[in-house]
């Protein structure tokens, strides 16, 4: 019934266990979604408890509801306006000085308020037994003790939200600023007090302390207010930035009166975490124990999801084989084989390697240690104009560019989600891999190896130069700074694991494979009209196509049968190689399609080399550049990645064949 639904905000700084409690609550009954107008994912979950339908939000992680990036906004906006009944916030118990910051926060907002201090075994294991009462000396703010991995408090938390739930939004709940700062507080409120319907959305200390901290976001909210501009007047003689640092100091100052109390014992012992931390973060030992796992991860996904690739391509081989065995009319038995069981195989062939490279992702994430992995290359990152958190996307760009941009929604800073998804797509992922094995294998014997891991490395000082030109052209300035608290190591839950690998995976195949299904008819009627010619040929749209294109590339040594494979490349790169089989009579026949290669004037071991480059450089997949387009929320920078990217795959591989052409002649 409407009337017993609660509706309950689950926030928290990140890495405290608030997806934990989240899963822990709602189980299965999630909806994964992104915030109106940004790309920052939101999750809604429904729980039936106590005769209630708990409905749980789980807002974007944040350390404080300042508004500098879109998490905090998003975070920010949902409770002052959607206006939960409850407001959980999870602290991370064996931190609770930084945790409590976020708490000042949310009971300036005047919420009904519930903190659960999650980790609570783990802070009474470092003797930093916690009374629970303590903080109850905050006037209407429950708390209660939980451990979400083993879900103990659970019920206790849900009660708590339950008997929360009816009563009157707190008031008492404030900070003391000081006589200075509270006089030009309760000015602002007089003059706020004026506009009746901003009074009703926002609280007025709330919004005054914002106003007096300089909130470019609480500033937005007074636009076309009758009171704006004396606002502005009353502020313009203040240094709100000074305002803020004092603000900020009497919060801690709070704070460091208030943990004592809660905190029964601070005694300073090295726990695990700190002697892992002591090699794992070690100056020098870091980043080989870091490439060390990052190349087991990967060995493991491809060793794991081979044969179930075999298996998948088998699979849509074979149908595709029935469908065109059974099916009289031409066109549409090609419709049906050749496009759609054709792209719905691209899609699905490396649903394995996602699912794997997401599940290890989620148990790295979950013990602690993916933080680290940020922490211990953000020194490198920082030079090249990007942040350390950046350096996940892009190790993820190596199994796939998808999910690669899809994680770049971690990076609070908005030029920095932009820089990273600009040049991840420039790490080579793992479908490039075919075409690099049959060109090196076919022009260049025992140095193939060498070639491949060469184009590799390509790859990536090209997405260094390139964030470096975007730095310090299109976004002007310094990357933001890398705050993150590192979380205590734990071991991780295979189930947390599992879950996260289901969400993210089937989020790549709903937003991916409509894409992708999109661009297979497109390709497919190019390549199969005019009637009568055949499928990808010469004579075909996409051969017309590529005779058109044919001087564009010609600089590149290539020629129309490369600039087809190229374009049916956009769609996945593999097809590259299964372009070239078709258009040299080979089919999938990898060896004969080499001797055909290795026989024709036109390849040279200049234009395999410069086809390498432009292969690794060119336009991502349509499913990558799709991404793009949702995880930027703009054309432009769709269109800028794709033409950027072209460019430079042409420039390069236009330098490799010329240079290649000395060097091999």
């Amino acid at each position: 019934m409407v009337e017993n639904k609660i509706r309950v905000a689950l926030t928290g700084n990140p890495n405290v266990g608030k997806t934990t409690i989240f899963n822990a609550i709602t189980g299965a009954r999630q909806k994964v979604g992104n915030w109106p107008g940004v790309t920052v994912e939101k999750k809604i979950g429904t729980k039936a408890y106590g005769g209630h339908v708990l409905e749980i939000v789980d807002l974007p992680g944040t350390y404080s509801l300042t508004a500098y990036s879109a998490d905090e906004v998003v975070a920010r906006d949902y409770i002052l306006e959607e206006k939960p009944d409850v407001v959980v916030q999870v602290l991370d118990s064996t931190n609770l000085e930084r945790n409590l910051y976020l708490s000042t926060q949310l009971l300036e907002i005047g919420t009904n308020l519930i903190l659960a201090l999650n980790m609570s075994d783990l802070a009474e294991k470092r003797g930093e037994g916690l009374n629970a009462h303590a903080l109850e000396k905050l006037p209407e703010v429950s708390l209660i003790k939980t451990t979400a991995k083993e879900s103990k408090g659970i019920n206790e938390l849900l009660d708590a939200v339950i008997s929360k739930s009816g009563s009157a939004r707190p008031s008492n709940n404030k900070i003391e600023y000081g006589e200075k700062i509270e006089e030009k507080i309760r000015h602002l409120e007089r003059v706020l007090a004026e506009d009746e319907t901003l009074m009703a959305r926002y609280p007025s200390r709330w919004l005054s302390i914002k106003l007096l901290e300089g909130d470019e976001n609480a500033h937005s909210k007074l636009t076309s207010s009758k009171i704006e501009a004396e606002v502005k007047k009353f502020l313009s003689g203040l240094n709100t930035e000074e305002y803020e640092a004092e603000m900020a100091d009497k919060r801690y100052e709070f704070i460091s009166k208030l943990l004592p109390e809660v905190s029964k014992s601070h005694v300073e012992i090295m726990s695990g975490s700190d002697m892992i931390d002591k090699v794992l973060t070690n100056r020098y030992l870091g980043i080989p124990i870091f490439l060390a796992l990052m190349w087991g991860m990967f060995e493991l996904t491809f060793a794991f999801a081979t044969p179930f690739m075999g298996i998948i391509e088998m699979f849509f081989g074979l149908l595709a084989e029935i469908v065109t065995a059974n099916i009289d009319s031409p066109w549409f038995s090609s419709l049906l084989a050749d496009g759609i069981i054709a792209g719905a195989g691209s899609v699905m062939l490396f649903v394995p390697n996602i699912f794997i490279l997401f599940f290890l992702l989620a148990l790295l994430e979950d013990s602690g240690y993916l933080a680290r992995a940020a922490f211990i290359m953000d020194r490198l990152m920082y030079a090249m104009g990007i942040q350390g958190k950046s350096f996940i996307p892009m190790l993820m760009g190596f199994g796939c560019s998808v999910p690669a941009v899809m994680a770049t929604r971690t990076l609070e800073d908005r030029a920095d989600r932009l820089i990273t998804m600009m040049v991840t797509p420039f790490m080579s992922c793992g479908a490039r891999m075919p075409v690099y094995v049959l060109l090196a294998g076919t022009f260049f014997g025992k140095q193939a190896g060498s070639v491949i891991f060469g184009i590799y490395v390509l790859g990536i000082i090209v997405a260094i130069v390139s964030a470096k030109l975007f730095r310090t052209i299109i976004f002007k300035g310094s990357p933001s700074a890398f705050i993150m608290e590192l979380p205590p190591y734990h071991r991780p839950s295979a189930v947390n694991s599992f879950k996260y690998m289901m969400n993210q995976g089937f989020l790549y195949l709903k937003r991916a494979g409509t894409v992708i299904a999109g661009g297979v008819m497109v390709i497919w009627l190019l390549a199969y009209f005019p009637q009568g010619v055949e499928y990808g040929s010469a004579e075909s749209y996409i051969g017309s196509l590529g005779k058109l294109l044919e001087p564009l590339v010609a600089p590149l040594g290539f020629d129309w049968k490369i600039a087809i494979s190229l374009i049916f490349g956009f769609l996945a790169k593999e097809v590259v190689i299964g372009s070239l089989g078709t258009l040299y009579g080979t089919g999938a026949d990898e060896g004969m399609l080499s001797s055909a290669l290795a026989a024709d004037p036109i390849f040279t071991p200049a234009v395999a080399l410069g086809l390498m480059v432009f292969t690794l450089l060119y336009v991502p997949c349509i499913g990558a550049v799709a991404v793009i387009k949702k995880e930027s929320g703009s054309w432009k920078w769709m269109f800028f990645a794709a033409a950027y990217s072209t460019a430079v795959a042409w420039i390069m591989a236009f330098l490799t064949v010329k240079m290649g052409n000395i060097v091999f002649a």
